[in-house]
Formats: structure tokens, sequence, C-alpha cells
């Protein structure tokens, strides 16, 4: 019987710098440092995230691979984060890779940092996983997307959006609301004793199974700024209220495009991943209409909802037995398709 392969992922995309060490389908260890320095500046500054991947990068790696109780010699192929994301983080954590596979003599894998979030739900941890052919609905800061999901090689994305991400819709209206960086989990927080219900905002009209956000964002702000002018304490009297309200409506657009992708194509295994799948609310909300309507839904444990190497490590386990390998010339890219 062939020994399972040892695959080391690295994630570097955004402000997180991850390492990981997968052995078959087993995370034997998951590492990642944040960088707080963003905090500050209400978001994440490209030149400061990657200065902090280089300065990061070989402490995170040599961890990772210490935490897992192995040797550097025992690994068979490192997997790396190609794109899409901040082109200067991103070619910190593919020149560390090719560095890596070069002295090593070993495969060298490039990932697409989205098609990892998905195949994050193929992590061996005893929990059920989504049988082909599923849906999945991957929602982060940068990226709101349907995929019709045939295979772990087989994806199509159906349905994306045309302006703003839902997870920037979060975070740019905590910053209207004065919420510190990153603002997000504080508006799933301050939501539980607040009123979904108690202000209205403009809905998306956009056709088919495609999202846009950016009509929604300047609805808030409006709605915000013209109440200020009456209420100098309008956003701390309501703040509770305003974030059931604004994460209601950036809810109710992802739960109606993901129902109606059910209904357009008959598949009733579904999934969600990417950093806003931590949500709270969105996750209730899912099965609340999974419950309803009578399909499987697959919810990602919290440490691989965001941003971290053990998607790209199992990304990378894919691509390892179906020998895609790459060469040194492999370049990182920002923008990247499926």
């Amino acid at each position: 019987m062939n020994k399972k392969p040892i695959i080391l992922g690295i994630e570097s995309s955004c402000d997180d710098t991850s390492a990981a060490i997968l052995r078959g389908r087993k995370i034997l260890s998951n590492e990642i440092a944040n960088q707080k320095v963003h905090a500050q500046y209400g978001g994440v500054v490209p030149e400061l995230a990657s200065r902090a991947h280089q300065k990061n990068i070989i402490p995170v790696v040599d961890l990772a691979i210490k935490k897992a109780k192995i040797t550097k010699e025992e690994i068979n192929a490192v997997a790396f984060t190609k794109g899409p994301g901040l082109l200067g983080s991103l070619l910190v954590g593919g020149s560390f890779a090719k560095s890596f596979a070069l002295g090593m003599d070993i495969p060298l894998i490039a990932v697409n940092h989205m098609q990892a979030h998905i195949l994050a739900h193929f992590i061996d941890e005893g929990k059920a996983m989504p049988k082909f052919p599923f849906l999945c609905l991957t929602v982060s800061g940068g990226h709101t997307q349907i995929v019709k999901v045939e295979s772990t090689n087989k994806m199509e994305v159906i349905g994306t959006t045309i302006d703003d991400a839902a997870g920037e819709a979060f975070d740019k209206s905590a910053k209207i609301l004065k919420l510190p960086y990153p603002g997000g989990p504080l508006i799933d927080k301050y939501s539980i004793k607040g009123n979904i219900h108690a202000f209205k905002f403009g809905k998306p009209k956009v056709k088919d199974l495609d999202f846009s956000f950016s009509g929604l964002k300047t609805s808030i702000l409006y709605k915000i700024k013209d109440n200020l002018q009456n209420n100098p304490n309008f956003i701390e009297e309501n703040l509770k209220d305003l974030c059931a309200s604004i994460q209601h409506s950036i809810v109710f657009v992802l739960i109606d495009k993901i129902e109606k992708a059910i209904q357009k194509t008959g598949i009733k295994e579904v999934a969600i991943s990417g950093g806003v799948s931590a949500n709270s609310y969105l996750r209730t909300e899912l099965q609340k209409l999974a419950d309803q309507k009578n399909y499987n839904l697959y919810i990602p444990k919290f440490q691989y909802c965001t941003d971290n190497a053990a998607m790209i490590a199992i990304s990378g386990y894919f691509k390892y037995i179906n020998k895609d390998f790459v060469n040194q010339e492999e370049t990182s890219t920002a923008s990247l398709i499926f």
C-alpha cells in the first residue's frame, strides 16, 4: 500500500501568513500569523502586508513542521496560493514555495485560493462531506460566488458579484458605524440583541444568480448620514438595531440567490465557504432553509472559514494525486478565475 503523501501548504493571499502540514487528507498542523498593524488604518495596507509576510513566512513554516512532528525531508510536495489576492503578498508565499521545492527537489503545486475555500470541506476530520455534484456559496471580503462543483477539479461559477463582495459590504458598513477593523465579526456580535426589521435599506435587483452590494452599501451610508444630521448620537443609540438590520439585508441577498440556484439546478447538496461563512446569522438562516426545503447543508469549522493554509494543503493533495504540478516559471496572479 502506498504511503499517504505529506503536503506543505502555504497561504499568503492577503494579510494572514499561514502554513499547514497535511498527511493524506488529515491535517497535522495549521499555523497562522495574523497582522494587527492594519487595524489602525481601518483596512489592509498592501505594502505593509507584504512586508509582514516576509517577516513571518519562515517562522510560520518552521512552526508548522515542528507541530506536525515531521522533518522537512518527509514532505512530498509544496502547494502555494497562486491567486487571487494582493500581488505583493502572493509573491512572498510563491517565492518561498518555489525555493523550498527547488531546495528539497520536490513537486511544486499552484492553487486557486477560491477553489481551496471549497475543497476545505474535504479535510478528513470525521465530518460528513458534500457529495458531487454540489453547490457552494463562497463568500469572502473579495469575492461572492455560487459555484457548481462536479468534482475536485471541475468547478463552474454560476453566479458572482457584479461589483462588491458581501464581506466588503460588512466591513464598509462597520466603518460607517465607526466600528474598528475588522468590523464584520463585530456586526455579527452586536446583531444578536438587535431588531432585524428596525431599519430598511435598498434591495439589490440583479438578474439570474449574480449579486450586487454597492447599491446596498450606498443605501446604508445615506440612511445613517441623514439620521446623524438630526441626531448626532444616532449610531450609539441604535447600534444593535443597525447592525442587525444591516446583517439581515446582506444575508437576505445571499439566501435568496442560493435558493434560486437550488431551484434552477435541482441540486440539494449545498455548502458554504469563505470568511463570511463564519457569520452566525448566515449559518442559522441557511440551516433553517435546509430544514424547510429538505437539502443537505455543509458548514466548515470556523478555522477553515477564514484564510488558512490547511485549505491550500488539501487542494495540493488532490493535485498531487493527479500529478498536476507546475514549474519554477509559474507566476502569482492577483486576479485569477476558475
